[in-house]
């Protein structure tokens, strides 16, 4: 009996002191209130509500691209060397045989007249520079003739030396002189032979008594120079045409050495395919190249150093709206969390897109599954209406059929939203005892004093 009294007034105690835990709920209220079931068409209602996610800066959805593209190259110098083409194989043409009989003099040619001198036969034995002062030299003129003392103008133009022997004899017996002489050329200046080209001495070769032909006149040019042999011809123009002898025909046929050459002959030694000039046209092209490839590479350089700058800037601009959310300083759309959750608080809705319900709590570790009531999961939301702005909408989910859950998944949230769950009957019972047990015992242990 005296438990019972000691009970009483402790409750009447803890009443009286008004200390009894209170539980949250949501209450219907007439206007105020509206709780609404939680079902697939009621979800639907729910999220036809309009709601645009905040979005993230621009810097989130670009990239640092490719640039502007890599630019030109620039313009290559010009090539100044034209490609050498290996010629087909060269065809021989020699020039018909020739037969151009004894030397006529010609103008510009000197002739050499030596005559008996006036000495004694003693002087004449003796002496060799009385001899030597009677050797008397002449150059034919633009005329064709010579002209010689006590003589006269002589035309020995066009004659062979014996014709001009003859005539001078003639002529030194019209004019009383001794006729006792010699006639002989000492210089051959009329007929030449000029040879150019790959020679090692380009130069004009006098034709004199001696037949001159094609080997003699090559060597006194210093002999064939080029590297090539192989595509190498010696070319002959006469009178208006051309004639040709492949260097290699030339080097193994002893006929075509013999050529035999006449005034006005023009000797060319060509190389259609100079290796020199091949190979300085293989090098420019690959500095050419060299200098292609360099420049492209230092224009993918800058296309790099683009790229990587823009780079960094949305780096930057990504890592500072990052420190911005840290410290608050972007605004942001909140969801609160209240009752049996696991932990007390608000979830921040994602950039976006929405999230649902069960993104809410599950972010936030769920619902305590001993103390909350799966029974009475609420989602409060301000639904104003015409003539009720403060109306509030209380979404009920029953989580007590775990096939309800579903609809976690699908009902959306929208800012300022507020997840309430609701303690089971037992976790409020426990509670209340928390705080009638101690004010129970104080009261005991008072009383027993008394």
């Amino acid at each position: 009996m005296l438990k019972h009294i000691v009970v009483a007034m402790a409750l009447g105690t803890v009443t009286g002191c008004g200390a009894a835990y209170i539980s949250p709920k949501v209450t219907a209220e007439e206007g105020k209130v509206r709780v609404v079931p939680l079902t697939a068409s009621s979800v639907r209602a729910a999220n036809s509500s309009a709601y645009t996610p905040k979005a993230l800066p621009a810097a989130f959805f670009s990239n640092a691209g490719s640039g502007n593209g890599v630019r030109s190259a620039g313009t290559a110098p010009v090539a100044s060397l034209n490609a050498q083409d290996r010629p087909a194989n060269m065809a021989t043409r020699l020039p018909p045989p020739v037969s151009p009989g004894a030397y006529k003099i010609g103008v510009g040619d000197v002739l050499l007249l030596a005559t008996k001198s006036g000495g004694s036969t003693v002087e004449e034995l003796s002496g060799l520079l009385a001899a030597q002062n009677a050797r008397q030299g002449y150059t034919v003129q633009d005329d064709g003739a010579i002209a010689i003392p006590e003589v006269g103008r002589v035309q020995v133009s066009g004659m062979t030396l014996e014709e001009a022997d003859a005539l001078l004899f003639q002529r030194l017996v019209q004019s009383q002189i001794d006729p006792t002489f010699s006639l002989e050329i000492s210089a051959f200046n009329s007929k030449r032979v000029s040879l150019g080209g790959a020679v090692a001495s380009p130069t004009v070769v006098p034709i004199t008594l001696t037949p001159l032909t094609l080997d003699a006149a090559l060597a006194a040019a210093g002999g064939v120079d080029t590297e090539d042999l192989d595509y190498a011809s010696i070319r002959i123009y006469r009178d208006g045409k051309l004639y040709q002898i492949p260097l290699n025909e030339y080097l193994g046929n002893a006929n075509a050495q013999k050529t035999r050459l006449v005034d006005g002959d023009s000797i060319f030694v060509d190389t259609e395919y100079q290796l020199n000039k091949a190979q300085a046209y293989f090098q420019e092209q690959i500095t050419l190249a060299e200098f292609r490839q360099q420049s492209r590479v230092q224009a993918l350089a800058e296309l790099n150093a683009e790229v990587n700058l823009r780079r960094a800037a949305l780096d930057e601009s990504r890592d500072n709206f990052r420190a911005q959310i840290e410290l608050e300083a972007v605004d942001r759309d909140y969801v609160y969390l209240t009752g049996e959750v696991a932990k007390n608080g608000r979830y921040a809705l994602p950039f976006g897109r929405k999230a649902t319900l069960a993104d809410a709590l599950f972010e936030n570790d769920g619902f305590l599954n001993k103390e909350a009531n799966p029974r009475k999961i609420y989602i409060l939301r301000g639904s104003p209406e015409p003539g009720n702005p403060d109306l509030i909408t209380a979404w009920h989910l029953d989580g007590s059929d775990a096939t309800n859950l579903i609809l976690a998944t699908k009902m959306q949230m929208r800012p300022n939203d507020v997840v309430f769950i609701a303690e089971q009957p037992i976790t409020k019972w426990n509670r209340a005892l928390s705080q009638f047990i101690p004010s129970l015992l104080t009261s005991g242990a008072a009383l027993a004093t008394n």
